[in-house]
């Protein structure tokens, strides 16, 4: 069960308290020419609205932590939170360069008083985030984007040359809310007629039930090769309430009996071979390995009866197991394939430009790395989780083509 912390609330409390005051700065700029009554009106509705919504927040997050259960009004509570509190940042962040100038005139025994032009090109710069949040949170979510990449193997076999992986990751089924949205994915996802689809984990926020809705659909994908599977941190139910061990154990196997139902083979700490015209190469899944999630996989078990020479390929939801383990290992483990960060569901990715908060976190974040001739690549996700939308960081479905490299 996971133990809820007053702390991170109580500073999050204090730190939109303090935004709002000075929001309020540039809301009485703003509202400085208009008579006494409509700025009574004005500070009111700031007030009273930044208020009500921090109270909402704080309570649905209180009530939803514990169980782990994500309600449709925790998620229009959180994403007006979470929209509004980045709108007032950047808001303030202009204000915070008017107030450095006017501490500046301030040694020249001259204090400007606080400009109306100023506080309207901050809420002029505010509304990018603003918009591009109801963007997120209304259709970006279902935003879907096909990445292909192609990873050239120095000893691939021939028969392998051009051979397709779909990869999807972090499904989190029980936050979907739209059949049609999901629905659109999944049609991509055939319309690539991969060789093989793999699922690098994270099926369902805590509870096996969440995907059982959602069977018929992602039942629908295809692929000549097969479709496999892996667990991911959220896929224990690790983040919420159970009445005793058993009830958290049958879960499990209740959630692995559905990855059965879905069509796909859940690899669990081992390896398959994938044929084709005499020639092999071979897929290992563990199960979720991550620093300060659990390292519950167990790569060697995986490799066991793994011939030395066969190019691997590595299923593993947390890219920090590459970093940690994967990469340094005697075997030679050619690609790696994770999920886990969604890249944050935040973030920029223009003109060959990628950024997004997760990268303090997590060096490898999203897409292709490479160190040794051996590969990573991090999936952003199709799925969301706590915050419902994403913003600049679209769902992705990943195509990666393999082909030997040539010397």
């Amino acid at each position: 069960m996971r133990r809820v912390s007053f702390l991170p609330v109580i500073v999050i409390v204090l730190i939109a308290l303090l935004l709002d005051w000075y929001v309020f700065q540039g809301v009485k700029a703003l509202s400085f020419a208009e008579s006494d009554k409509v700025q009574r009106f004005v500070y009111l509705m700031f007030w009273t609205g930044s208020v009500s919504l921090l109270a909402a927040f704080v309570f649905n997050f209180y009530k939803a932590i514990p169980t782990g259960k994500f309600t449709l009004l925790f998620n229009i509570v959180f994403n007006a939170f979470l929209t509004i509190f980045i709108t007032k940042l950047v808001f303030v962040l202009v204000l915070f360069f008017e107030d450095l100038y006017r501490i500046g005139a301030s040694v020249l025994a001259y204090y400007p008083p606080r400009s109306t032009l100023v506080s309207q090109v901050a809420l002029l710069l505010a509304a990018i985030p603003f918009f591009s949040f109801l963007f997120g949170v209304t259709r970006g979510k279902y935003h879907y984007k096909v990445r292909r990449t192609i990873v050239y193997l120095d000893d691939l076999p021939s028969k392998f040359e051009g051979f397709t992986i779909t990869q999807i990751s972090d499904v989190h089924s029980g936050s979907l809310d739209s059949v049609k949205g999901v629905q659109r994915g999944i049609d991509l996802i055939n319309a690539q007629q991969s060789d093989l689809f793999v699922f690098t984990g994270d099926l369902v926020n805590n509870q096996a039930s969440e995907i059982e809705p959602w069977i018929d659909i992602f039942g629908q994908i295809k692929a000549k090769a097969g479709k496999f599977s892996i667990l991911g941190n959220h896929d224990y139910g690790d983040y919420m309430r159970w009445d005793s061990p058993e009830e958290k154990a049958q879960n499990l196997m209740r959630l692995k009996d559905n990855h059965r139902k879905l069509g796909f083979r859940l690899l669990l700490d081992e390896n398959v071979v994938i044929e084709k015209e005499g020639q092999s190469i071979v897929l290992l899944g563990v199960e979720n390995w991550g620093l300060g999630f659990g390292q519950r996989g167990n790569l060697n078990k995986a490799l066991a009866g793994v011939r030395t020479d066969s190019v691997k390929l590595l299923l593993s939801h947390d890219p920090s197991h590459w970093d940690a383990e994967v990469k340094k290992h005697p075997a030679k483990i050619h690609l790696t394939l994770s999920g886990h960060t969604h890249g944050m569901q935040f973030g920029i990715e223009l003109f060959g430009f990628k950024w997004s908060p997760v990268k303090y976190r997590y060096p490898n974040w999203a897409g292709l790395a490479s160190e040794n001739g051996r590969y990573l690549y991090v999936n952003r996700g199709f799925g969301f989780l706590g915050f419902a939308g994403r913003v600049g960081i679209w769902p992705e479905i990943t195509v990666i083509e393999l082909r030997k490299a040539v010397e």
